[in-house]
């Protein structure tokens, strides 16, 4: 008996490919949640991403800083919608603040730093650091606006390793007791902040990427370029400076004080002669 294949268009394959994209973004978000050991939400409640992250409620509530949801009003750039959330709110404080992170198991493991400049409009305007353990500074002079503009999400990865009561990062390494303390330093341009934080167990190609940013690419692209230009420039100007070697000395260049010795020998004469005459 003949029966008629499921066109592109029909309702049963069309609900037949939702059911196989459903069950494969769920396996892929599962798995990605497995790698993460510790996420909250900083200054907002907890939170599931599109990966199956888990972003607890921030448990500095009511402790340290002052939670803020300014945010709320502003679309973040390169964030899906789901997840706007997670750079929509914040927690800041006027002085030095920080989280005490456990970590149980030896390892190698991203530390992700989530942030989004809603309120300043230009850079050096919200400027500070963030470090580990007390001594190691990880990220150096952080000015949101001046890495992405405003209201426009931006991770910090950190990578480190956890192994035999030491921890290492960016070629330090320092004592490790079960918890990485990681602290967002007060500098000289306004209060340190942070949007969410999250851990996971594995390298930086295990990180959720965040979207696109045409106007950002863009920009990086001509600064490339821009880079590239000016190094073609002083590779040129090199090998001028090497071609052309010693000056060759000008003929017109010389010494020419035996030509007037002359000249001042007889005005020497002749102004004696012309007093005498003179007198006469």
């Amino acid at each position: 008996m003949w029966r008629e294949e499921p066109r592109s268009g029909s309702p049963l394959w069309l609900l037949l490919a939702a059911l196989l994209t459903a069950r494969c973004c769920s396996g892929a978000a599962g798995g990605q949640g497995d790698k993460v050991i510790w996420a909250i939400n900083a200054g907002g409640e907890a939170h599931t991403d599109i990966h199956g992250i888990h972003f607890k409620r921030d448990p500095l509530e009511g402790k340290i800083g002052r939670a803020s949801d300014y945010g709320m009003r502003l679309p973040i750039f390169r964030s899906v919608p789901e997840d706007q959330v997670l750079y929509q709110t914040e927690r800041y404080n006027e002085e030095t603040f920080g989280y005490d992170i456990p970590i149980k198991e030896e390892g190698d493991y991203v530390l992700v730093l989530k942030f989004a400049e809603v309120y300043f409009a230009q850079s050096q305007q919200k400027v500070f650091d963030v470090r580990l353990n007390g001594q190691h500074v990880v990220v150096k002079d952080l000015d949101i606006f001046e890495k992405v503009g405003h209201s426009t999400a931006h991770d910090e990865l950190v990578s480190f390793t956890v192994r035999k009561g030491k921890l290492s990062v960016q070629g330090e390494v320092s004592t490790f007791n079960g918890k990485m303390l990681v602290e967002f330093v007060k500098g000289y341009y306004d209060n340190p902040k942070v949007c969410a934080i999250c851990i996971i167990k594995g390298t930086v190609e295990d990180v959720p990427k965040l979207l696109p940013h045409p106007g950002l690419e863009k920009k990086e692209e001509e600064e490339e370029e821009e880079d590239y230009e000016e190094g073609n420039e002083k590779k040129t100007l090199s090998k001028k400076k090497v071609k052309s070697g010693p000056r060759t000395p000008d003929p017109y260049a010389s010494d020419n004080s035996s030509l007037m010795f002359p000249i001042l020998v007889a005005f020497g004469v002749f102004i004696p002669t012309l007093f005498c005459l003179c007198r006469l």
